[in-house]
């Protein structure tokens, strides 16, 4: 799966798996160049990363619900009435959407 930010395609990677979802970002150090999804989870909190990362949460239907920029390490993720998703993604990739905007995800 992809997003298309700008005229640009960032890979999306589906952590479904209880072992993607513990470790997530959790001490890696390599600048995150791919979008992390959390399907079916409503709330989050970024302990033991690293870096920084922006955050997208979504409805069912993809619209965006939330943005979060540059959310630091040890904060929490609040859970929001009609949010389905949690996207980490690159620094930067917020700024492109706000609160309405659909996410054109593609298969290729």
């Amino acid at each position: 799966m992809y997003l298309k930010v700008k005229n640009k395609k960032v890979e999306i990677k589906e952590y479904t798996s209880f072992w993607d979802r513990f470790k997530s970002l959790k001490f890696v150090f390599e600048p995150l160049d791919h979008i992390i999804k959390f399907p079916k989870k409503r709330r989050s909190h970024t302990y033991f990363f690293v870096q920084r990362v922006d955050v997208i949460q979504t409805d069912k239907e993809e619209n965006i619900v939330y943005l979060i920029e540059s959310l630091r390490s040890e904060e929490k993720i609040k859970r929001r009435k009609k949010s389905y998703n949690i996207y980490f993604a690159p620094l930067g990739t917020a700024k492109n959407f706000k609160i309405g905007d659909k996410l054109k995800i593609t298969e290729k």
